[in-house]
């Protein structure tokens, strides 16, 4: 274990400020997420972890019910709850088509994402980062949330105010309906 975790251990960023507890992003829960790769709350593969832990930082497969009648564009954010910071890491922020069912594994890749995704830039970066958390810190939560929007957000208003800032926290879509959300969480642990 390293000490810089056992240091940090009781420190977490914790769901308060999760994009899911926002009020701007509140919405039914409308829609199932899931995945072939991993159960709600089980643990995610190597594969889908950052380089920096020996992973590939491929995107897991993820799959969605129909989103609810009259959406206009699908919002996926992926964010660590159990950083040890003030607020969640967000790990990927993408635009789906809303006729887009699914996605397979690498498909939020920053330079070539797959069909129907738009990858934004987070705080942490361009497309999905996996998980890397600190050694011996224990469990990180994976939190991935999908949100159903009446109206596209749009893709340059959207970058500029993703990248300056975590979601929510800087801006109020007050023109957007949240019509349906739904999430998954993964887990992993160095």
């Amino acid at each position: 274990m390293s000490l810089l975790g056992r240091l940090l251990k009781n420190r977490r960023a914790g769901e308060t400020h999760l994009a899911w507890n926002l009020p701007n992003l509140h919405g039914p829960e409308l829609l199932t997420l899931t995945s072939r790769d991993f159960g709600d709350g089980g643990s995610m593969l190597l594969e889908h972890c950052g380089k920096n832990v020996g992973g590939d930082n491929l995107s897991p497969q993820l799959a969605w019910s129909p989103p609810p009648a009259g959406t206009a564009q699908l919002l996926l954010v992926v964010e660590d709850v159990d950083v040890p910071t003030a607020r969640p890491a967000v790990h990927c922020v993408a635009l789906i088509d809303p006729t887009t069912t699914h996605l397979e594994p690498g498909a939020l890749a920053a330079k070539q994402p797959g069909p129907g995704v738009q990858v934004l830039r987070a705080v942490i970066g361009r497309g999905y980062h996996g998980p890397g958390p600190i050694k011996g810190h224990g469990p990180h939560r994976y939190i991935f949330q999908l949100f159903a929007l009446e109206s596209p957000l749009g893709a340059t208003r959207t970058r500029a105010r993703w990248t300056a800032h975590a979601p929510g926290r800087s801006w109020t879509p007050s023109a957007h309906l949240f019509l349906g959300r739904g999430r998954l969480t993964g887990v992993y642990e160095r």
